[in-house]
């Protein structure tokens, strides 16, 4: 959803909302709801365990930004491509400087008793300078107005999800960055394979007191719908495309044991047998923190947003799963990831795999407070290619280091190496690998 909105009259309505929505946001909290600052650091979907009283209506408005310093080298052993007389594997001329800013802007509002909306608008990023629309959606933690006794009672462990939203598919999307939004994750960039989306949909959780909890969901299967019909024949079918729905499920446990130690374990399973363009694999709007690293001396910051990442391209066909455990003893934190991926586009008889693992080691200090981390992270991921003769792998090295000043503004710097093997020496790719330091500051209301 693209929305161009005037700067100044942006500007007005926000200023506008903040005054006359300030005294209401003091008075009464958010229900079931995940705070945009260091609050909501481990926190996954929201729980029924909320004790926030409602009042009446209220709306927050809120908002992040980050900004990112890159001191980072890149190289490979491409042998040169000529187009137009540029050698389109000649690796761009980097030099240590500022990044582009992001920025977005949050609209929550407490409508009634146990029903909650949500808004996401990115303001400026680096694929789209211009204001797009993430999504919204509206989340039913309880049904009163129905008048049942019944479905009061059984609303008591349930969660409906409904609109535009980002789907539920894994943990790693609770802790990445997504565009302003960076206050989350330890890090300064995502996976290698990120998986996040934005589609039209439903999602129903069922949560016990025990900790064992249950999702699934139904979309469009789209980032950008349509109801033209399409004219594009499936190469593996032999017949004209078909938009089928998208199905999307999570089983997890989740336990605080006691106050030092939290345990926390997920599958996740998401499944399209055919869309116009599915992009689970890339549905980010905003792009990549890591800029132009690996990108020839013709790219631009919007045109090759997603620089560091890797696409499978599974557009037409998409059957994937997830585990995600995630241990948390005091200060001692880890979050690792294991994801099997296949898929295809439109023009491919058979499926390709993509594998990817990951793992993040943080230690949090000072005790309860937890305003500093260091952290380490190790991801890979091993896919097919069409037309190319082995498997590839791309393996990053990450630590971090942050500091929580106060719990809406955090510092971060980071070292990452990142290694490319067994592409095509046609490819820029080929020998490819970047190394260096990041700095990032971000702010979270």
């Amino acid at each position: 959803m693209k929305i161009l909105i005037n700067q100044s009259r942006l500007l007005a309505i926000m200023i506008l909302t903040t005054i006359s929505f300030s005294a209401m946001a003091q008075r009464q909290k958010m229900q079931y709801f995940r705070p945009n600052n260091q609050e909501g650091i481990h926190v996954f979907e929201t729980t029924k365990n909320d004790t926030n009283v409602f009042r009446k209506m209220r709306v927050q408005v809120g908002g992040n930004f980050s900004q990112d310093f890159q001191a980072i080298k890149h190289q490979n052993s491409a042998t040169p491509v000529i187009v137009n007389s540029v050698n389109t594997n000649q690796p761009a001329s980097l030099k240590n400087g500022f990044n582009l800013a992001m920025a977005n802007l949050d609209i929550n509002a407490q409508l009634e008793d146990g029903v909650r909306m949500s808004l996401t608008m990115y303001l400026a990023s680096r694929h789209h300078s211009e204001t797009w629309v993430k999504g919204g959606y509206i989340q039913f933690d309880k049904l009163l107005f129905l008048k049942s006794g019944f479905i009061d009672k059984l609303m008591e462990n349930i969660t409906i999800k409904v609109g535009d939203y980002e789907v539920d598919y894994g943990d790693q999307h609770f802790r990445r960055s997504d565009g302003g939004n960076s206050i989350y994750n330890p890090f300064v960039e995502n996976y290698i394979m990120d998986e996040f989306t934005t589609e039209i949909g439903g999602e129903v959780y069922y949560h016990h007191s025990n900790g064992f909890f249950a999702m699934v969901g139904v979309t469009n299967g789209e980032l950008n719908p349509t109801v033209i019909r399409s004219s594009k024949i499936d190469t593996a079918t032999g017949q004209l495309n078909k938009y089928s729905p998208a199905y999307h499920g999570k089983l997890g446990y989740d336990r605080q044991f006691n106050e030092d130690f939290r345990f926390r374990l997920t599958g996740s399973v998401y499944m399209v047998k055919s869309a116009a363009s599915n992009t689970l694999f890339g549905g980010d709007r905003t792009g990549s923190h890591y800029f132009y690293v690996m990108e020839n001396t013709a790219a631009t910051a919007s045109g090759n947003a997603f620089s560091g990442r890797y696409n499978p391209q599974f557009k037409q066909q998409v059957l994937t799963f997830m585990i995600n455990p995630f241990v948390k003893f005091k200060g001692f934190e880890f979050f690792g990831t294991y994801e099997m991926a296949q898929g295809r586009t439109i023009i491919e008889p058979e499926m390709r795999t993509a594998i990817q693992y990951a793992a993040d080691l943080i230690f949090r200090f000072p005790h309860k407070k937890e305003n500093f981390w260091i952290g380490a992270r190790y991801n890979s991921v091993t896919a097919s290619l069409v037309r190319n003769p082995t498997d590839i792998t791309i393996t990053r090295m990450a630590g971090s280091l942050g500091w929580f000043i106060t719990k809406n503004i955090v510092m971060k710097a980071e070292y990452v190496n990142q290694v490319y093997e067994d592409y095509k020496s046609s490819e820029i790719f080929s020998g490819g690998k970047f190394s260096g330091f990041m700095l990032q500051a971000a702010i979270g209301f």
